[in-house]
């Protein structure tokens, strides 16, 4: 393969194969003239008169060939548990990979669809590691039930559920980790019935998604937020039919490139022999499929529930459940695991900087076994750190900090550590504030290192609470690093960022050093732990330091920095995952935050 050959595949039948023309047209009037493009057409059966119909586009820029897929359906029939995916052509983009190997990536695009833009911009979007790129599927964004279902059945949030009409298949990554194995296998385990092969899609490419930029699957479906011109490619989905409706939302684009076909006689007469008895149809099949979507969401044994119930610790689904519970009621900073029993932390129980020989001689021996602990974890990849990003931020700072991070695992400290460990901060130590409970009564090899590796604890005494500050702002002052988790509470794996609470803030207002905001996002990995679900994969991002605003009083100063921080980790989370950061919480979170 050369780079200026670029493979796009359709999948259709005999009667279809006449959208797929218009389709066809549509992309070749817009197309670089720069790359050659070979289109395949994957069918079980197309007569010799439409394969004529399509190989009439042909030209010195656009090759097209019929690749029948009925071998690769007998070969894995027996694998197969429904037997009507057979006539399902949308199920072909499976195939593609393994039909293809000379192939690294590919588009796959449905023939309910207008090309107005450049397909091969489309197709030199760098993807990297991702399985596939796809758009938002409107559908699950725009209508709640749908979503819900998207969530509660597929697991998978509705912001993050693609359109699979039009996808840019990473077929390296799909040959590597066997999409049509897993496809396979899910069949096996569940029977998706709503939106089918798109649902299975999802549900094996979650967390390994490229956004494009919604113009490339612009879906005729509820509200487009921006003008139909800027479209790259019209999806015409569900009933939004142009042949079957003519007063169809920018049919009239449809029918630019169908005049210019020599199936424009065909598909006025699908038109105009469409009764208003299959209208009424469509009209049902709509009202159906969202009835279909809110059975299977309320259903006892669909797919999510039942993952949860036969193969996922069971305490770890009830902390998700709570967490899902605690995020409704707006209660952002209560726990939602219990700590062990604690002891009240009095002022003879700890010399907070430590600064003894003996103490210095176990805070060495701690982090010896703590560096050993976590680079046993990242060996056995149980604990993932993919990529740090922003260390300049860290590297520049030229005083002491207050390192901001949220907080979803027991091991995310250890992250910042190795953050800490990359800035190569050396002159300056790295502590951490940590609950009281910890300190106090956390058991065994845990606890060894919660009371020994530079951690400043917590305590519900007013008296120790005076030693724990003055240690804060020597800590501070000397040039040194403070870990603390403005969120206060722990929800595992919680991604979104928590209101955040003032603590941090007065910190480093009191002693004039800046917030460096911390921001770890995650990924599903491709390891199922041991309370099966799937080990995460950690992004660590690390934004500019806030820096106090010395124009404005004390109060307004810790309120500006805590509101710039929650900016900071919002516009990651958004970046990063590609979804609008949003609470089911009826409360409304965002003008809350100056009042925690």
């Amino acid at each position: 393969m050369t780079e200026k050959k670029i493979p796009i595949f359709y999948a259709c039948d005999d009667n279809f194969v006449k959208y797929t023309i218009v389709s066809l047209q549509s992309m070749i009037d817009n197309a670089s003239p720069a790359y050659q493009y070979h289109v395949y057409v994957l069918h079980t059966f197309i007569s010799d008169e439409m394969k004529a119909r399509l190989m009439e586009l042909q030209n010195e820029n656009f090759t097209i060939s019929f690749e029948d897929v009925s071998d690769k359906l007998n070969e894995i029939s027996e694998k197969l548990p429904i037997r009507d995916y057979y006539s399902k052509t949308t199920y072909y983009r499976l195939f593609i990979a393994e039909i293809f190997p000379e192939y690294e990536k590919a588009i796959y695009i449905d023939s309910d669809t207008v090309v107005q833009g450049d397909i091969s911009e489309l197709y030199h979007t760098d993807i990297g590691e991702c399985y596939i790129g796809a758009c938002h599927e409107q559908a699950m964004v725009q209508v709640d039930e749908y979503g819900t279902y998207a969530e509660k059945v597929v697991g998978v949030s509705r912001h993050n559920f693609f359109n699979a009409g039009m996808i840019l298949i990473n077929c390296e990554r799909f040959r590597e980790k066997s999409i049509l194995d897993q496809f396979i296998h899910h069949l096996h385990t569940y029977n998706f019935v709503v939106t089918q092969d798109e649902d299975y899609l999802n549900l094996i490419c979650k967390d390994h998604v490229y956004w494009l930029d919604q113009r490339w699957n612009t879906e005729i479906f509820g509200n487009i937020p921006y003008p139909i011109e800027e479209a790259k490619i019209l999806h015409y989905i569900m009933t939004n039919k142009p042949w079957h409706y003519r007063d169809c939302r920018h049919g009239d684009i449809f029918w630019k490139y169908a005049e210019k076909t020599s199936v424009i006689n065909e598909i006025q007469q699908v038109l105009s022999d469409y009764t208003d008895e299959e209208r009424e149809r469509d009209a049902v099949s709509g009202e159906n499929l969202l009835a279909l979507a809110i059975k299977e969401t309320n259903r006892e044994d669909n797919y999510l529930n039942q993952i949860n119930r036969l193969t996922r610790a069971k305490d770890r689904v009830e902390i998700l459940k709570k967490i899902e519970d605690f995020e409704k009621r707006g209660l952002f900073d209560v726990d939602v695991e219990s700590d062990p029993p604690s002891k009240i932390l009095l002022p003879d129980d700890i010399e907070y900087l430590r600064n003894g020989l003996f103490d210095k001689m176990k805070t060495k021996m701690a982090f010896h076994s703590a560096r050993k602990f976590v680079s046993k974890l990242i060996k056995e990849k149980k604990l993932i750190i993919k990529e740090i990003k922003g260390i300049e931020n860290f590297k520049a700072l030229d005083s002491g900090a207050v390192i901001t991070c949220n907080h979803f695992n027991a091991f995310d400290s250890f992250a910042i550590q190795l953050a800490y460990d990359a800035a190569e901060q050396k002159n300056r130590t790295f502590y951490r504030v940590i609950r009281e409970g910890n300190y106090t009564s956390f058991p065994g090899f845990y606890g060894f290192l919660m009371r020994h590796c530079n951690t400043l604890p917590l305590s519900s005494n007013h008296k120790t609470m005076k030693k724990f500050m003055l240690a804060v702002d020597q800590v501070l002052r000397d040039g040194h690093f403070l870990l603390v988790y403005p969120e206060q509470s722990m929800w595992w794996n919680y991604r979104k960022p928590k209101p955040l609470k003032r603590g941090a803030y007065q910190f480093a207002t009191k002693n004039n050093v800046p917030v460096l905001p911390c921001f770890i996002t995650m990924k599903d990995s491709d390891i199922i732990g041991p309370d099966g679900f799937f080990v995460q994969e950690y992004t660590i991002h690390i934004g500019k330091p806030i820096y106090p605003d010395e124009t404005l009083g004390r109060r307004e100063r810790i309120d500006k920095m805590m509101t710039e921080n929650y900016e900071i980790w919002k516009n990651i989370y958004e970046m990063e995952y590609q979804i609008p950061l949003y609470y089911t919480t009826e409360k409304d979170i965002q003008n809350d935050l100056g009042n925690k």
